[in-house]
């Protein structure tokens, strides 16, 4: 699989998104959703190719429709006369009506088969304030399904005043649910520490080494990443393999060559995110490299860092783990390319695709009535599976991250 990242769309200025955030205001409040493509639901093994209906079913209406509030940073105050979005602000709108035309696009599927759905959406404004006191709103708190709002502190401050038994989903942040604590919380994008859970249990299970080094920076910022990490190798080895923890300065592995093996591999993972340190322990492994093979694992975020020299990683055989692999290549995805773009006339973006899968998913479970029982509603989506699981206090959290190693100058999925 070939990773292909999709940058964001610029809205070219303030009229066009008034007027285009308006036409989804107006859409998101209709009684009925227009069906647009009847789906089967997905397996656990393949990602379900969207088809376009040409004449899609009649069927009765629901007496009561299944109500969902959308909660996102639209940023509408910026479109006052006088008043401009910066350029954060403007990629916050963006990346919501980007989430919001992919999540509509799935209801609207699901909508073929008889489900009446009403999507209200509301502004967040991306403000601690404003996200505490859309939590008072009576029309979100009563909703069946609420997403949203986007970043840990809204989100935080909306939950505890929220006092409902509806599902809430935090859509696109990897926070991890300890920050909010919620029962009703569900987490789509895996936290870090499961992305440590993931590289642990792909190294037990492929590689089977004897003794594994962590070479830490010293920077707090790990910590999430190597806990998942250590208590996953622990539980799945029951303690049979040695973690070895090394805080290193300035490249010196020079003390680690004693316990370095000649013949078989060395795992070093490394979730360092700082370019200083990245750039010297590379390069000190890369040198290591040529007499003791090194396979290295490291953090999610090094996809997107382009200061990180590809040769280097391919050498050291390097694997990371990542929950938005998206393959532009495959049939379902291109399928979903062309239905997308027939409908809203632009392409989609990461974001619409996440928006699409989670409101597949979310609609789905809806129309089930299962959110009691998500551990057993596994779903593969164009952008990454859902695995849930229920942590006491904490709600449901998508475990499931892909691994994903440099070969041939780019990166293949492997798990």
């Amino acid at each position: 699989m070939t990773s292909v990242r999709n940058h964001l769309l610029q809205l070219s200025g303030n009229k066009w998104l008034l007027f285009f955030i308006t036409a989804l205001v107006l859409a998101a409040c209709s009684p009925k959703l227009q069906p647009v493509a009847p789906v089967k639901k997905p397996t656990d093994t393949e990602a379900e190719k969207p088809k376009i209906a040409e004449k899609p079913p009649v069927k009765p209406a629901a007496s009561k429709p299944l109500t969902i509030a959308m909660v996102l940073p639209l940023g509408l105050d910026h479109l006052k006369p006088g008043a401009r979005y910066t350029s954060p602000g403007l990629t916050k709108a963006n990346m919501s009506v980007e989430y919001y035309q992919g999540f509509k696009l799935a209801l609207d599927s699901l909508a073929a088969g008889g489900t009446n759905f009403k999507l209200r959406l509301y502004d967040s404004k991306d403000e601690a304030a404003q996200a505490h006191s859309l939590g008072f709103n009576p029309l979100i708190k009563n909703s069946d399904l609420i997403v949203g709002p986007v970043f840990p502190d809204g989100m935080k401050v909306f939950t505890a005043v929220l006092n409902t038994k509806s599902p809430v989903v935090s859509p696109l942040s990897p926070a991890s649910p300890a920050t909010i604590n919620s029962n009703n919380l569900i987490t789509v994008m895996p936290p870090l520490e499961y992305h440590g859970w993931g590289a642990a249990q792909y190294i037990n299970d492929k590689l089977k080494p004897k003794k594994i080094f962590i070479l830490r920076s010293g920077f707090s910022q790990e910590q999430d990443y190597v806990r998942g990490f250590k208590n996953a190798t622990d539980s799945l080895s029951n303690k049979k393999v040695k973690v070895v923890i090394v805080t290193i300065s300035k490249g010196q592995l020079g003390g680690l060559i004693p316990q370095l093996s000649k013949k078989e591999q060395n795992i070093f993972v490394v979730a360092a995110t700082d370019q200083a340190f990245l750039a010297v322990t590379l390069k000190s492994l890369d040198t290591l490299n040529r007499h003791y093979p090194v396979t290295l694992f490291g953090h999610p975020s090094w996809e997107k860092f382009s200061f990180l020299k590809i040769d280097i990683l391919q050498r050291l055989k390097t694997h990371i783990t990542s929950a938005d692999q998206i393959d532009y290549k495959s049939d379902a995805n291109m399928e979903f390319v062309r239905v997308y773009h027939r409908v809203y006339h632009v392409e989609p973006t990461d974001f619409a695709i996440k928006g699409f899968d989670e409101g597949m998913y979310f609609g789905r479970q809806l129309i089930d009535n299962n959110f009691a029982a998500l551990d057993q509603a596994d779903y593969t989506g164009l952008h990454n599976r859902f695995r849930f699981i229920k942590k006491n206090g904490l709600g449901w959290v998508n475990t499931h991250v892909n691994v994903l190693m440099y070969a041939n100058f780019e990166l293949k999925q492997v798990e």
